[in-house]
């Protein structure tokens, strides 16, 4: 049986980090090179392609070793499509760069392979930023909490009378204590600032605590990184807005109305997902390149897993946070989503689920649509007269009689 062939003449490449093995199909034979990884090299690679009329070039999506070589290939407008290596594994036992370039070369020929989400330069770089600015606020975050620690050892409880303990007055007041060691009520008071619940009494009291010199020392080095680590996130952001175009920062006052969706969290999802939507086929796509879709695991009529799928961590990670946030408001049809499934599913699970419910309003609403909250009772108006008797029946079950007429109204206010 003869092989239907999709590209006559095609390429293959296995990359690595110092070495680019390439086999150029050319109906039913090949032609394997080898190359280096640095950028003249990998013009050379191109020119010989070019030369050879090469339709389209295959390549696995290994770590970062593909980004030079689609730079490169984007730049002098010669096709590639990025793969899954889980879905272009070669036969167990013949692993080897030779083979797996010319296993690449012959599935591509064929029309086996997907390609991968690779959307363009200007998103790239946005998402490296917004990337390298994530574990930076986390690094941040987990400084300031150690601090926490460190205070209460001290016998510090500033927070327990303030709620933000990296905000203005309590970052004067940490200044305060580790600067001056005999510091009086008056002196908490000049660095109050307005909205403040505590007296001056009270913050004093809470900030008389037992430090050593050697603590001051410490807390001042400790609150000395917290600032450089502010200073660089804020330099961070500056960069972040500068490469924002107008179709970006359009996308994220969009996703910034959603319920749970800050602006940080928009260009996060903007430099993940780009903001147009006609790439994608449908949300379902999208959810599934997210992993916030259902598994699909079904074999002889049983279903066996519906664990979401491995996809983008980070866009992943960005839409549980934003689930989290957005069940916290008591009114949105997300609170009622999350309170209906956390009761038999669980915490981790029903907020899976409102992400995936977010991600699908994101799909629609970067398609040129507008948001609208279908509120907390959305669900409730479903199959009224079904819950009403489903409630009387466990009501009846507990001793409590409901009069005819009361039934009656309640069916007929169903039915209308």
């Amino acid at each position: 049986m003869e092989e239907e062939v999709y590209y006559e003449r095609c390429a293959g490449i296995d990359a690595h980090k110092k070495l680019l093995v390439a086999c150029l199909r050319k109906g039913r034979k090949s032609e394997v090179g080898e190359f280096g990884t640095l950028t003249h090299e990998i013009r050379e690679l191109v020119a010989r392609l070019k030369d050879n009329g090469c339709q389209m070039t295959a390549m696995e999506s290994t770590g970062s070793y593909w980004k030079p070589l689609y730079n490169i290939f984007e730049r002098e407008n010669l096709p590639i499509m990025v793969c899954n290596a889980y879905h272009i594994k070669n036969v167990p036992g013949r692993k080897t760069g030779v083979n797996d370039a010319q296993w690449i070369a012959r599935c591509l020929s064929q029309g086996l392979l997907n390609p991968s989400f690779a959307p363009e330069r200007e998103q790239r770089e946005l998402r490296d930023m917004t990337r390298f600015r994530k574990p930076q606020i986390e690094e941040r975050a987990r400084n300031i909490n150690r601090l926490q620690k460190f205070l209460e050892g001290a016998s510090i409880k500033l927070g327990s009378r303030l709620s933000d303990v990296e905000g203005k007055s309590a970052t004067e007041l940490l200044e305060l204590v580790i600067g001056k060691a005999d510091f009086t009520v008056d002196d908490v008071a000049e660095r109050m600032h307005r909205n403040l619940k505590s007296s001056a009494e009270e913050l004093f009291l809470s900030l008389e605590g037992s430090i050593t010199p050697t603590q001051r020392e410490f807390f001042s080095r400790i609150m000395n990184v917290i600032r450089e680590q502010t200073a660089q996130i804020e330099k961070a952001d500056a960069m972040i807005q500068r490469s924002l175009n107008d179709n970006y920062k359009a996308a994220v006052e969009a996703l910034d109305a959603i319920p749970g969706i800050g602006k940080v969290s928009a260009e996060r999802i903007i430099a993940e997902a780009g903001a147009d939507m006609s790439r994608f086929r449908s949300q379902r796509q999208l959810s599934k390149r997210a992993g916030v879709c259902p598994g699909n695991s079904e074999s002889a009529g049983k279903r066996k897993s519906g664990r979401t799928p491995p996809a983008n961590k980070a866009l992943k990670s960005t839409l549980a946070q934003c689930a989290k946030s957005a069940r916290k408001k008591k009114d949105s049809f997300f609170f009622a989503q999350c309170g209906r499934l956390v009761t038999h599913r669980g915490k981790n699970r029903a907020a899976m689920a409102v992400a995936h419910s977010l991600l699908i309003a994101i799909y629609f609403v970067l398609s040129g649509n507008e948001f609208k909250d279908l509120g907390a009772d959305y669900c409730n108006q479903f199959n009224r007269e079904k819950k009403i008797n489903s409630h009387i029946k466990q009501l009846s079950k507990l001793g409590a009689a409901i009069p005819a007429d009361v039934l009656r109204n309640a069916i007929m206010q169903t039915s209308a």
